[in-house]
């Protein structure tokens, strides 16, 4: 199930369904049981607490989970230890204070990702919120006969209406917020599970649960496992951390989620661009085509892009792909000689990016990411290029000040970039023959 499909969290299946009768003056309608228990929910608490027992009943599917042993706790706490001490001794990069890695069931990480990130699923809710109800606004000017008909109700009441967007707000944010952190949950290993900077002074966290399920099922050891995770937070925490690198991501993620287009002219256009009138043609125009629509989707957000949005993704995706470029280099570097079984290690988790769900990939989406393939592999290439091309100490210029980070541009032109920033390249040498042409008979 996609963010947003389905029934929201907490709402009783056996509750009467559409169509039940009513009383005539309930403002809600044929739709009024289920328009009164979602609106009961709504209200008897505030939008983070929906969002988090949304986020709970997605990351454990219904069950209970158990406490963490104290044992494995203070062994998390050990590689912890033993990561920060390598990578800062690699990079030269200390952090202003101990980190400490905490291990979460996967409720906790959710909760943890849901209170780290208010700021940023609030603008996105408001964003999303805004477009819809812009769109759903326009059946207000609409006039008798011209509203169209529900499934099993018929014509949208304008009650139901009003009541439908004065409840949109708080609905999107519990929902948008709960779904995402609840999926994420669901699968990640470590705090960066998506490259998006997390508040400074907390320590970071592992889903201890997910880790070692991910062990077993490919027959790794648990220890390389977890420190793995814990060697891949611990750069990604150093560099996120730098305060400019934060504030050009945060800035560049916060503006995307805030820039989903608000005009209903646009929405439509980009609708039928994109074929959304022949699936609702094709199902009938019923609940039928909204569940065919939440399978894919790129057709569903690409609705509400907007040309802005369209020229962030570049920008963003420069950034996030020369992040993680480095911390793949500094993992290969430092975890060789960590790890008992580090290239397998390393191919096993390399590998789950890329077998990430629909889930993960319209949640990146949501985001203005793209980690695709094509960014780890431009990220890469990036890097090797630039310790080609001079050394590793070259690497160092790259978080120096804002100005040195790579453009779009630049990114798949490492050459560029380190001449722009005074780096002299040493010539690579030729592989393979090469044939001078001969001068042509004129």
């Amino acid at each position: 199930m996609y963010p947003f499909a389905g029934a929201p969290y907490g709402v009783d299946p056996a509750a009467p369904t559409i169509g039940a009768v009513s009383e005539p003056d309930d403002p809600f309608g044929a739709m009024g049981p289920f328009m009164g228990e979602l609106r009961r929910l709504m209200g008897a608490q505030n939008q983070w607490d929906s969002a988090a027992q949304i986020a709970a009943g997605i990351a454990n599917e219904g069950h209970s989970e158990s406490n963490l042993d104290p044992a494995d706790r203070m062994a998390v706490e050990e590689l912890a230890r033993v990561a920060e001490l390598r990578v800062a001794g690699h990079t030269g990069m200390s952090l202003n204070e101990p980190l400490r890695i905490e291990p979460m069931n996967r409720s906790q990480w959710a909760k943890r990702l849901l209170d780290d990130e208010r700021e940023l699923f609030g603008g996105l809710a408001d964003s999303l919120r805004r477009g819809l109800t812009a769109q759903m606004g326009e059946l207000e000017e609409m006039g008798d006969g011209e509203i169209p008909d529900l499934p099993g109700i018929g014509p949208l009441p304008p009650q139901l209406l009003e009541q439908i967007l004065s409840m949109m707000g708080p609905m999107m944010l519990s929902m948008m917020a709960g779904s995402t952190a609840g999926h994420l949950a669901a699968r990640a290993l470590g705090h960066y599970e998506l490259p998006i900077p997390r508040p400074a002074g907390k320590s970071t966290t592992m889903v201890l649960s997910n880790v070692d399920a991910f062990a077993r099922e490919w027959s790794l050891p648990t220890d390389d496992i977890r420190l793995w995770v814990c060697l891949s937070d611990v750069a990604h925490h150093q560099v996120l951390g730098i305060p400019h690198v934060r504030e050009r991501l945060e800035g560049l993620i916060g503006e995307y989620t805030r820039s989903f287009t608000e005009d209903p002219e646009v929405i439509e256009r980009q609708a039928r661009d994109l074929g959304l009138d022949d699936a609702f043609d094709e199902a009938g125009a019923d609940m039928a085509a909204l569940q065919s629509l939440a399978a894919d989707p790129d057709r569903l957000l690409g609705a509400m892009q907007s040309d802005r949005q369209r020229a962030l993704m570049p920008e963003a995706e420069a950034l996030v792909a020369t992040v993680e470029g480095w911390v793949d280099h500094v993992l290969d570097q430092v975890g060789a000689s960590l790890l008992s079984e580090y290239d397998r290690v390393t191919e096993a988790l390399r590998r789950r990016r890329f077998e990430a769900g629909p889930q993960t990939r319209f949640i990146e989406r949501l985001l203005g990411l793209e980690l695709s393939q094509s960014t780890f592999d431009r990220g890469a290439a990036f890097i090797d290029g630039i310790v080609d091309r001079a050394d590793e100490s070259a690497l160092s210029l790259l978080w120096s000040e804002a100005e040195h980070l790579p453009t779009a541009s630049e990114l798949d032109a490492p050459g560029l970039w380190m001449a722009r920033v005074g780096i002299e390249a040493r010539e690579l040498p030729f592989e393979g023959d090469f044939e001078i042409p001969d001068a042509p008979d004129f």
